[in-house]
């Protein structure tokens, strides 16, 4: 007996038919094995059937969950175990359904008893089930052998290459007999890093093959398990007269009883490579329909062929290095480490491939509702947009609870050499806020910097079906990654160009009169004159501008050659790579322990500093005091940076009893310099509580040197004049400045009085409140003038 279809099971536990009785041996196994966690565990019991080993789970102490994908298992579980308390009988198909009525917190004990060999996507599930164990959790997988069962029988057994296989990915696997079933308990999942792979030397002169790429209706991917103990791609050599796409459609039937039109096969990339010295010429064929069941009609070749999640990809053991290459020309970047090819992407004329689970959906309606009760979205289109947008399509390698996280987590997609993050999908809530401050009207015309394609995604369907977006990124990788999965599951309104965003957009994309916004996705230091220069009059610049080392996603409008500040969001994040990065100067003290950061200027004379820092420390308490709700404290920090000359960050790099600042590891202070003095900006808590609202803390200077008291009393004036006349109250909201941005080659004369901040290709003004009367006219500021953030 070998059901596939969910219909054939329900008639099996409609007719009164079962299973095997769970036996003595396997609940001492059980017990010996998986004892009850002290203080009580909680079970899953995957494939419960009617409920016997849930029961038993329960009856020893366990919290069950079991699931069965028929409503007539459930129906008879519940009625025979009607007394059992602790269990939650769902019905539920583990491959397919969304597992949102599974415990968040995970289990201690996963059981699939009898029901593992006919799971299709086994290496899925399991990778899937692992990631619900709690540590030190295990999964229990009690199964049919080949070797103790009937050979009319054995399409419901596992052979002695299928169990290796299940164990591969884990720490331990423990096997013992329970009365000829085997019972593996496996714990601590260890998955398999993915490694590209060769066949055995080819005799031939030079291979030519076309490769298969065939995802279902929750866009998960079609890999074999060959008998070469390798995942491989369905696909295979040209025969006679045949075009690439023909021969991947027919080997796609032959070897998994799959079948598609050659219409719907598009080839979309061409590699090349050698074999063990042997030329090979690989054509990657999307595959964007299919009919038929999934089968194995050549088992001589192929164990099974399951459908893999893309996100787990990084960790499936070995996969034949043409298919891992094929891949990545579809997903570039959900296999990393990948040998060296040649691809050739062709231009194919393809619609996007549709597919996604539920628990996407669910998880994506969840975040849009987070950012919109954040009050992060609060237009119709912007909150339309997060709820329609396929976010994880544009991060495959994130599993879907991470790409859809609706709190203050980016998805690094991209991480230099020495591991610092350079690109990303940012926080939904950011992205939402940004694009709120653009103001997309219906048929806008976009400009982005720092591609990924999701948010211009997400910007051209604010923008309606007659916007467009045109996004540039100077990194080909991300260029080339951005196409494919705009291809896959975008609008067809975002157009991705490789170039230094710095220049704006290309000439010829750049629409008459201008782009109606601009949306720069990457810390900048200066504001590019291509991006004033390509905006139309009255058009939005939403940019994460750096001032004094703080960075801010402020909204500018433009008004002739001058940008008028609409509005300011505290953000970070990656650096600019173009030709407008600029590094911070920065000087080391105390063997490194500590290091000043001059964000806007050239590094100031440090002499003397270390001599200062070996004497005493200096404090002043200024009064001013904070609560839990302390993220004002961003424009205490900005005031600071664009008011006081001599300022830099003074950052620590041991923990605090270890040094002389009590700035903690890891972390930094403004700090304003004099000669051979500093002093810098902290804050001290003040008073303790059970709950956030009965703590406070208060901002403390510290100061060393001759020059220190003066110095300090200079922070302390700072900061009282930010409470009294920016900081309003401690629910976190705080006075923004006036602010103005100017050519560079504007005169000091031609500028409205306030502080000026000034960098390369622009100059800064901004009028806090209450300083209007000390500023008669533009403020000259030292080039070294720059503030510290995050104490």
């Amino acid at each position: 007996m070998t059901y596939t279809a969910r219909d054939e099971w329900e008639q099996h536990y409609g007719e009164g038919k079962g299973w095997r009785r769970l036996g003595k041996r396997e609940q001492d196994l059980l017990a010996e094995h998986v004892p009850l966690p002290e203080g009580g565990g909680r079970a899953l019991d995957v494939g419960c059937g009617t409920g016997e080993l849930a029961a038993h789970l329960a009856g020893v102490g366990y919290t069950v969950d079991a699931v069965d994908l028929t409503d007539s298992a459930i129906t008879r579980a519940r009625d025979e175990h009607a007394a059992v308390d602790c269990v939650r009988w769902l019905q539920l198909d583990i491959e397919r359904d969304d597992p949102a009525p599974l415990h968040e917190e995970g289990y201690d004990l996963i059981t699939m008893r009898l029901v593992y060999p006919f799971v299709g996507d086994r290496g899925r599930v399991v990778h899937g089930l692992g990631e619900r164990l709690r540590e030190g959790g295990a999964l229990v997988v009690i199964t049919p052998t080949v070797g103790n069962t009937p050979v009319e029988r054995r399409g419901i057994a596992l052979d002695e290459d299928e169990l290796t296989l299940l164990g591969a990915g884990w720490k331990t696997v423990e096997r013992a007999d329970a009365d000829g079933l085997a019972f593996l308990v496996l714990r601590g999942p260890c998955h398999l890093d993915t490694r590209a792979v060769e066949k055995r030397p080819t005799t031939g002169h030079a291979l030519t093959g076309a490769l298969a790429v065939v995802t279902d209706d929750a866009g998960r991917v079609l890999l074999g398990r060959s008998r070469r103990g390798m995942l491989e791609l369905p696909g295979g050599k040209t025969t006679g007269p045949e075009d690439f796409a023909t021969a991947a459609v027919r080997e796609l039937v032959e070897e998994t009883g799959l079948v598609a039109d050659p219409v719907d096969a598009h080839v979309v990339a061409m590699l090349v490579d050698d074999s063990h010295g042997v030329p090979r010429l690989t054509a990657v064929v999307r595959i964007t329909a299919w009919t038929g069941t999934l089968a194995n009609p050549e088992p001589d070749k192929f164990d099974r062929w399951e459908f893999f999640d893309l996100h787990a990809l990084a960790c499936v053991g070995d996969v034949f290095a043409p298919a891992a290459l094929a891949i990545d020309s579809v997903w570039p970047g959900v296999i990393p480490d990948l040998p060296p090819v040649v691809s050739y992407p062709l231009a194919a004329d393809r619609p996007p491939v549709p597919g996604e689970p539920g628990e996407a959906v669910r998880l994506r309606q969840a975040m849009a509702q987070t950012v919109i009760d954040g009050g992060w979205a609060p237009s119709e289109p912007v909150r339309d947009a997060l709820r329609t947008v396929p976010r994880h399509r544009f991060a495959p390698e994130a599993n879907l609870a991470a790409a859809y996280d609706g709190g203050d987590r980016a998805v690094i997609t991209r991480r230099d050499e020495t591991g610092t993050a350079i690109s990303s999908v940012s926080a939904a809530w950011l992205q939402a806020d940004m694009i709120e401050s653009l103001c997309p009207g219906p048929g806008s015309i976009v400009f982005e910097a720092g591609s990924g394609g999701y948010n211009a995604e997400l910007i051209a369907h604010a923008a309606g079906p007659d916007g467009r977006v045109v996004t540039v990124d100077i990194d080909p990788w991300v260029v080339r990654r951005t196409r494919a999965f705009l291809t896959e599951a975008g609008s067809g309104r975002v157009t991705a160009v490789e170039a230094d965003a710095a220049l704006g957009a290309p000439a010829h994309l750049v629409p008459r009169g201008g782009f109606d916004g601009s949306m720069i996705t990457y810390n900048c230091w200066d504001i590019s004159p291509a991006w004033r220069e390509q905006l139309t009059e009255g058009g939005r610049l939403v940019i994460p501008l750096e001032m004094g080392g703080y960075t801010r996603a402020i909204a500018f409008e433009r008004r002739g050659e001058v940008l008028h500040a609409r509005g300011f969001t505290y953000c970070g994040f990656v650096r600019d790579q173009g030709q407008q990065a600029r590094p911070a100067a920065v000087a080391p003290l105390l063997d490194g322990t500590l290091t000043l950061r001059f964000d806007d200027g050239p590094a100031a004379d440090t002499s003397g500093f270390e001599e200062a820092l070996r004497g005493r420390r200096h404090e002043v308490a200024t009064g001013v005091t904070m609560g839990a709700a302390n993220s004002y404290f961003g424009s205490l920090q900005l005031y600071a940076a664009t008011t006081l000359s001599g300022f830099c960050r003074l950052a620590a790099h041991q923990e605090p009893e270890e040094g002389v600042t009590a700035i903690a590891k890891g972390r930094d202070a403004p700090a304003v310099l004099g000669k051979a003095s500093l002093a810098y900006l902290i804050y001290v808590q003040t008073q303790d509580g059970d709950s956030p609202q009965g703590k406070e803390w208060e901002w403390v200077v510290h100061a060393f040197g001759e020059q220190g008291p003066e110095l300090a009393e200079r922070l302390v004036a700072t900061v009282r004049a930010w409470d009294r006349h920016i900081r309003a109250d401690d629910n976190d909201q705080h006075a923004d400045p006036a602010l103005t941005v100017h050519p560079a080659s504007t005169p000091d004369d031609a500028l409205p009085a306030g502080d000026v901040l000034d960098k390369e290709h622009c100059r800064l003004v901004f009028r806090w409140p209450g300083r209007d009367v000390l500023l008669p006219g533009p403020v000259e500021r030292p080039e070294a003038d720059v503030v510290a953030e995050g104490v």
